[in-house]
């Protein structure tokens, strides 16, 4: 299984483009994570830059606590029944501040994406 990390900062609203390829298929993707301060979490939303097509919007930032959390779960119908992989997001450190990424802790997470956990 191959995943990638997301180059993640600190910064509210993040957008950068991803080579990644989910089960060996391609996809160019255009990643924007941002953090909404009223509920106090952060979300990710994905596009496929070749069609411009909306894969996931704004995915919660959940963190894999001693199970697995497939964020890309529901979505396996996209891409044409290819699906979008997997993405998980883990606490980076041995005792993150939060449960889950809230602001000014997300670098004390990784969010991996790639081929589909099953």
């Amino acid at each position: 299984m191959t995943y990638t990390i997301l180059p993640l900062t600190e910064d509210p609203r993040q957008v950068f483009s991803l080579s990644v390829s989910p089960d060996g298929i391609p996809l160019q993707a255009r990643v924007e994570v941002r953090y909404f301060p009223a509920p106090d979490f952060w979300a990710v939303s994905i596009w496929d830059e070749s069609s411009g097509e909306l894969l996931a919007n704004q995915l919660p930032l959940i963190c894999s606590y001693g199970q697995i959390n497939d964020l890309l779960f529901p979505f396996r119908h996209k891409r044409e029944g290819r699906g979008l992989g997997s993405l998980f997001c883990l606490k980076d450190e041995d005792a993150p501040s939060t449960p889950d990424p809230s602001k000014g802790n997300l670098l004390q997470f990784q969010v991996l994406w790639g081929d589909t956990y099953s």
